[in-house]
C-alpha cells in the first residue's frame, strides 16, 4: 500500500502545483502579464555557475599552497571536491535541482595535468578536453577565467602590472592562453565562451605612484587581447575590484580604469555585485555602462560588510539587479554567473539556493505589471509607487513552483532532501 499511497500524494501535488498556478495566472492576466510568456523567456536564461564554490577554489594544481591574491574561503564544511570527477558529479547534482539549461564558469587552475606539472604560461585546450566532453554531453555552456593568483608569481599583489618585466610576461602568457581555450571551448559546444580577466593588482598602503602600475597594465591587456578571436567564439571581458585583502589602499584595475579601457577597447565590462562598495549596488550601472557598449558580465555575489563573497540571497539588491536587465530588455546583452564561495555549508545546496534565487528574480522582473512603467511614462508617480508596492504580494511563488515542476526539478524545499542523500551517500564518504 505505501508505493500506492506514495503516487498518490505525488498525484494531489502535482494536482495543487497546477492548479495555484492556474488561479496565479488569472491573477497576473488581470494585471496585463502573460505567465506562460514570461515562463518561456525564464528558459532562455541561462545562469553561468562557478566551479570554485565545490572546492574552495583550490583547483587541481597546487602551486600556491594556499589561497592568494586577497581571496578568503571560511569554514570547513566536509566533502568538498578533491577531484575534477568528484567536481563533476557535485555539480551533476547541482544542476539536476536547478530548473532551465546553464552554463559552467571554469578558473584555469581546473585543468587536468595528468599529473605532471604544467606551469600556468603553458595551459592548452588539452588540459580542458575533459570538461569540454562533459559540457557537450550535458547540453552546458562554459566560461572560463585566467587564475592570476595562489601561484608563486603573484606572491607579492602583482601580476600584469608588475615591475619585473618578465613577470608581466608570464601572466600576459597565460592570459592569452586563457583566451585560446576559452575559444576552443566556444567552437567545440556551439556557444561563445565568456573569457574574464581579473588581477588582484594592489597595494595594502598608501602607494606614491597610483599611475604607473595602471599603465603597465593597460599595456599588458592591449598585449593579450592583440590576437583577434571570433566574438563566436570567445567574449572578452575584464573586471574591477574596490578594494581586496591586501589591497586595502589601491587597486590598479579599479572601476574607472576598466570602465574606459572596456569601452575604449571594446571589451565586456565585468561588474561583480561585491567589487564595490559594501552599500552600493551595481543594479543602476547595468543602464548606465549598456549606453556605450554592447555587452556586460554579470558576476552575482553578496558581500556582507565587505567582499566576502556570500551564497546569494532573494533580497533586495538581486531583485533590483534583475529587474534593471529584464525592465530595459537587456536580457540577450548581459551574461550572468554567480561568483561566491561559502565553505561553512554544504556546497551543492550553495550552488542550488544562489541559481535559484537568481531565477526566482528574474521570474519576478518578467512579471512585473505593465502599469508600472506605463503610469511613470504618463507622470503619474503616485499610482507608479502604488502599483511598485502592490506588485510585491502578487503570487510569484505559484508560478516559481509550476515552472519548477513543469522541468522536472523539485518544487518548493524539497530540493534539499535531496541534497542531505547525495550528503550521506557521497559526501560524508570524501576523507
Amino acid at each position: 500500500m505505501a508505493p500506492k499511497m506514495n503516487t498518490e500524494a505525488f498525484k494531489d501535488k502535482q494536482k495543487s502545483i497546477q492548479q495555484a498556478y492556474q488561479l496565479a495566472k488569472e491573477r497576473y492576466l488581470e494585471c496585463g502579464v502573460d505567465t506562460e510568456k514570461a515562463l518561456e523567456e525564464l528558459a532562455r536564461a541561462p545562469i553561468s555557475l562557478h566551479c570554485w564554490q565545490g572546492d574552495d577554489v583550490r583547483g587541481f594544481e597546487h602551486f600556491g599552497g594556499t589561497l592568494g591574491g586577497g581571496l578568503v574561503a571560511t569554514g570547513n564544511y566536509p566533502g568538498k571536491a578533491r577531484t575534477p570527477d568528484e567536481l563533476r558529479a557535485d555539480l551533476g547534482k547541482a544542476y539536476s535541482l536547478i530548473p532551465g539549461r546553464h552554463r559552467l564558469n571554469l578558473h584555469a587552475l581546473y585543468g587536468e595535468f595528468g599529473g605532471k606539472k604544467v606551469d600556468r604560461d603553458e595551459i592548452a585546450p588539452e588540459h580542458f578536453q575533459s570538461w569540454i566532453s562533459w559540457a557537450k554531453r550535458n547540453g552546458l555552456g562554459l566560461d572560463f577565467n585566467p587564475t592570476c593568483f595562489s601561484h608563486p608569481k603573484a606572491a607579492d599583489g602583482f601580476t600584469l602590472s608588475h615591475r619585473d618585466k618578465g613577470i608581466r610576461q608570464f601572466w600576459i602568457e597565460h592570459c592569452m592562453r586563457s583566451r585560446e581555450i576559452g575559444a576552443a571551448m566556444g567552437k567545440a559546444l556551439g556557444k561563445a565562451c565568456v573569457t574574464n580577466v581579473w588581477v588582484p593588482d594592489g597595494m595594502k598602503d598608501t602607494p606614491a605612484d597610483r599611475s604607473g602600475p595602471r599603465a603597465r597594465l593597460a599595456e599588458s591587456l592591449d598585449a593579450v587581447f592583440k590576437t583577434p578571436i571570433s566574438p563566436k567564439l570567445n567574449l572578452d571581458s575584464v573586471e574591477p575590484k574596490l578594494f581586496g585583502i591586501g589591497s586595502e589602499s589601491y587597486v590598479a584595475g579599479s572601476h574607472e580604469f576598466y570602465l574606459g579601457y572596456a569601452v575604449s577597447r571594446n571589451k565586456l565590462l565585468c561588474l561583480d555585485a561585491g567589487h564595490y562598495h559594501p552599500t552600493e549596488s551595481i543594479a543602476d550601472k547595468i543602464s548606465s555602462v549598456l549606453q556605450f557598449m554592447r555587452e556586460i558580465l554579470l558576476h552575482v555575489s553578496r558581500g556582507v560588510r565587505w567582499d566576502s563573497d556570500h551564497v546569494v540571497i532573494l533580497n533586495d539588491d538581486l531583485l533590483a539587479i534583475a529587474r534593471e536587465i529584464v525592465a530595459n530588455g537587456f536580457a540577450d546583452r548581459v551574461h550572468i554567473g554567480l561568483d561566491y564561495f561559502d565553505a561553512s555549508i554544504n556546497r551543492i545546496a550553495a550552488w542550488t539556493i544562489g541559481a535559484r534565487n537568481m531565477l526566482r528574480a528574474l521570474l519576478i522582473a518578467m512579471l512585473e505589471p505593465p502599469a508600472i512603467k506605463a503610469a511613470e511614462a504618463g507622470g503619474d508617480f503616485t499610482s507608479r509607487l502604488a502599483l511598485q508596492e502592490e506588485a510585491r504580494t502578487l503570487p510569484f511563488g505559484a508560478v516559481w513552483d509550476y515552472y519548477c515542476e513543469s522541468k522536472g526539478v523539485p518544487v518548493g524545499e524539497n530540493w534539499l532532501a535531496e541534497v542531505k542523500r547525495y550528503e550521506k551517500d557521497v559526501l560524508s564518504k570524501r576523507g
